[in-house]
């Protein structure tokens, strides 16, 4: 059939292959899906570059940045999560900074190039909630290095 007669005729194409998706892998998103604001067992606190204090809901196995994206607080995430940056930079208490495990060394590189870094500092990526962190106060630097030059942020999905 000519292409010309295919668009001009007002039968439609129908294809007689069944038609696959590209892809069969599920979709990923940030976060827990079927989590809405103001559920968990678990608390954090965060504090803003400003001094506000926020307090959140936590389930098991939340990132400090899942909460923060949830929540809508200002964290920075130009990696999305992919632990391929700093800009997801937080400041934990010293209590609850000794309960979690060590940083792995790709932590401790990105962590290298955090703006402020301290003692107690980790990747909001990388902190994950567990009954031992429930009440954990996380602060937010008043700056971050980001290599994203046209100051647009990421949201969440």
């Amino acid at each position: 059939m000519s292409l010309l007669r295919l668009f001009t005729t007002k039968t439609l194409f129908k294809p007689t292959q069944l038609v696959r998706s590209f892809s069969s892998a599920p979709a990923l998103f940030h976060g827990k899906e079927g989590i809405s604001r103001g559920e968990g067992p678990y608390t954090v606190h965060f504090i803003t570059p400003e001094g506000e204090k926020i307090d959140v809901k936590a389930t098991e196995g939340d990132s400090m940045l899942d909460l923060a994206q949830r929540y809508d607080i200002d964290l920075e995430c130009a990696c999305e999560g992919s632990l391929a940056c700093s800009t997801c930079h937080v400041i934990c208490d010293q209590d609850y900074f000794d309960k979690m495990e060590e940083p792995s060394d790709e932590e401790n590189d990105m962590l290298d190039l955090a703006f402020g870094l301290t003692e107690t500092s980790r990747l909001g990526c990388q902190v994950f909630m567990d009954k031992d962190l429930d009440g954990i106060t996380v602060r937010i630097p008043s700056a971050t290095r980001n290599l994203r030059v046209d100051g647009s942020k990421p949201t969440h999905h």
